[in-house]
């Protein structure tokens, strides 16, 4: 399928979907699933052959770097955030916060 005729079936430029296929722009998942139905692949099928992690190969990109350093995605800070948020009690929840920030105000920094 030439890129004019993919383009036209997302509703694209070619332009865009030089872009794409240069990993010059991101893909977003929707997009990328709306692609395979027009190629009649699933996703995955995009990133066969892939292995090395962060070399941009075809559609794939590297990952983003704010993905990797943020504290908020980390597991251990996700489960604490699960835990919290099913504390109904308005009073415990804010005596665990008050916890939270001594034992942080008394923390060594690493």
């Amino acid at each position: 399928m030439s890129q004019e005729r993919l383009a036209a079936e997302l509703g694209l430029t070619f332009q865009q979907v030089q872009k794409y296929e240069r990993a010059a722009n991101r893909i977003s998942a929707s997009r990328l699933h709306r692609m395979g139905i027009t190629l009649g692949v699933d996703a995955p099928f995009f990133f066969a052959g892939y292995r090395e992690p962060g070399a941009p190969a075809g559609l794939a990109e590297p990952p983003a770097a704010a993905f990797d350093s943020d504290p908020l995605r980390r597991r251990d800070a996700i489960e604490l955030l699960d835990a919290f948020h099913t504390i109904e009690d308005p009073d415990l929840r804010g005596r665990l916060t008050e916890l939270a920030r001594g034992l942080a105000a008394g923390a060594k920094p690493k």
